[in-house]
C-alpha cells in the first residue's frame, strides 16, 4: 500500500489484511509477531544458566573454589586471587530495552522485513521491577532520515521503519535486519522520548517454535475466545481460497481459560488481530505470552537444569539479532536475575484509528496513552497507573 510522502511504503505484510491477499500471495508463510519480547526471558534464563554454571555442580561458588583450605590441616598459604567481577556488574538501572519481532518469508531472501510488533520494557533502578508495553504496528510516526539505507524520512506506519532501514544497495541486496533495527530505535525514540536504549533485540520466526517447544510449552490464561485465521486444529496452515481472497478450511480455536500452548500454538495465538479488540487485543496477548515465557524460563525446574536451559537458548540459532552497547547477553541476564514474572507490570496503551477521508492511514495513541509515556520518562509511572488502573493488564 503506497502512502503519502516522498518514499513509497513497502508492501504491507500479510498480517495487515489476510482477507484481501491475492491468490498469488496466498501460499504458506511463516510470520512472527513481536517475538523479540522473548529476549527478556532469555536474559533472565541466561542469569539462571550463568548462576548454575558459576556455582558448579556441587553448588559451590568461585570463592569456594579459590584455593582456600577448609580441611582443618595445615597448608602453605596461597595468594588470594583478585575476585572476578560478576557478569553485568557495571549495569545500573533504570534500563530501557527495545524488543522487536520481524516477519519473514521462507524462500524470499529479498523480502523486506516488517516490524510486526514493537515492545518496550523499562526496568527499575533496582533492577527488580519492570513495565512492559507495546506500540501498535500501524502507529503513524515520523520515521527520520537514515543515510545508511538512503532513506529520506517519512510519516507512515511504525512497521515500515524496519523495512526502510534494512535496505542494502538501494534495495537490491539482502535486507540487513541489524541495520533496520537502528532505524526502528531512532523512530521509537523520536515518538516516545526515550533517548537511550541499553539493549535492543530482534527475533524472527525461525527459532520461536523451537524455543517454546524446548521449554516444554507455556501456560497462560486465554482471556477471550480467539479463532485463528491462519492455522487448522492440527497445526497445518490453512490453504488459500482459490476462488477469492482469504483462507479456507477448519480453523484452530483458542477458548477462554487456562491453556497449555505448544510453539506453533503460542505463535498463532499471539498473531491474531481479527478478533474482538483488534490489534490492541493482539498486543495484550503478546505481552501475556512474554510473561508466560519468562515464568517458565525462571521456574525452579529450569534453573536447576543447565543442560535444558542451554538447549533452550540454542534454539534461537541465528534468528536473534542483539545489540547490547558493548554489553553481552550474559551481562544483562545476570543483572536481571532478580526480576521475577510477578514484578513485570504489563501496560496496555489505548489508541484509535486515523484516516485521510475514507482511507485508513494507521493508528494513534489516545491522550491517556501518550501521557503514560510522559509519566514514565519522569519516573511517575506508578502514580499514573494508580490513577488509571484500566491501563494495567491483569493477567
Amino acid at each position: 500500500m503506497a502512502e503519502a510522502g516522498q518514499h513509497r511504503a513497502p508492501e504491507d505484510g500479510p498480517d495487515d489484511a489476510p482477507e484481501n491477499a491475492t491468490k498469488g500471495r496466498l501460499r504458506r508463510r511463516r510470520i512472527t509477531w513481536a517475538a523479540g519480547g522473548v529476549v527478556v526471558a532469555l536474559l533472565v534464563a541466561g542469569a539462571a544458566v550463568t548462576t548454575t554454571m558459576l556455582r558448579g555442580p556441587d553448588r559451590s561458588t568461585p570463592a569456594d573454589r579459590s584455593g582456600t583450605n577448609t580441611s582443618g590441616t595445615l597448608a602453605s598459604p596461597t595468594p588470594t586471587p583478585s575476585p572476578t567481577p560478576e557478569p553485568g556488574a557495571g549495569l545500573r538501572g533504570p534500563l530501557n530495552l527495545l524488543l522487536v519481532g520481524v516477519d519473514t518469508r521462507v524462500g524470499e531472501p529479498a523480502w523486506e522485513p516488517h516490524a510486526d510488533a514493537v515492545l518496550i520494557m523499562q526496568v527499575s533502578r533496582e533492577l527488580d521491577r519492570a513495565y512492559l508495553f507495546s506500540l501498535p504496528r500501524d502507529l503513524v510516526v515520523d520515521i527520520p532520515p537514515f543515510a545508511k539505507a538512503k532513506f529520506p524520512g517519512q510519516q507512515t506506519k511504525l512497521t515500515h521503519a524496519m523495512s526502510y532501514g534494512s535496505k542494502v544497495n538501494g534495495g537490491n541486496g539482502k535486507p540487513n535486519t541489524a541495520q533496520g533495527l537502528e532505524l526502528v530505535e531512532a523512530t521509537v525514540s523520536r515518538y516516545t522520548g526515550i533517548t537511550k536504549w541499553d539493549a535492543s533485540a530482534v527475533l524472527t520466526f525461525g527459532g520461536f517454535d523451537n524455543l517454546v517447544d524446548a521449554l516444554g510449552g507455556i501456560d497462560l490464561y486465554v482471556d477471550q475466545r480467539v479463532v485463528s485465521q491462519h492455522r487448522q486444529p492440527n497445526g497445518k496452515h490453512r490453504p488459500g481460497n482459490t476462488n477469492g481472497d482469504g483462507y479456507v478450511g477448519p480453523q484452530m480455536v483458542y477458548e477462554k481459560g487456562d491453556r497449555h500452548l505448544t510453539g506453533w500454538q503460542a505463535l498463532d495465538y499471539a498473531r491474531q488481530r481479527y478478533t474482538t479488540g483488534g490489534d490492541y487485543a493482539r498486543q495484550r496477548h503478546q505481552q501475556q505470552l512474554i510473561k508466560a515465557i519468562v515464568a517458565k524460563v525462571v521456574s525452579e525446574e529450569l534453573a536447576r537444569d543447565p543442560d535444558r536451559l542451554d538447549q533452550t537458548l540454542r534454539a534461537l540459532g541465528e534468528t536473534l539479532t542483539f545489540s547490547g552497547r558493548n554489553q553481552r547477553v550474559v551481562d544483562f541476564a545476570f543483572a536481571l536475575s532478580g526480576l521475577r514474572p510477578e514484578a513485570i507490570t504489563m501496560v496496555g496503551l489505548p489508541g484509535t484509528s486515523v484516516g485521510d477521508g475514507d482511507a485508513y492511514r494507521g493508528e494513534q495513541l489516545t491522550q491517556v496513552g501518550t501521557r503514560f509515556l510522559t509519566e514514565l520518562r519522569a519516573g511517575r509511572a506508578d502514580a499514573y497507573l494508580a490513577a488509571n488502573p484500566e491501563l494495567v493488564v491483569a493477567r
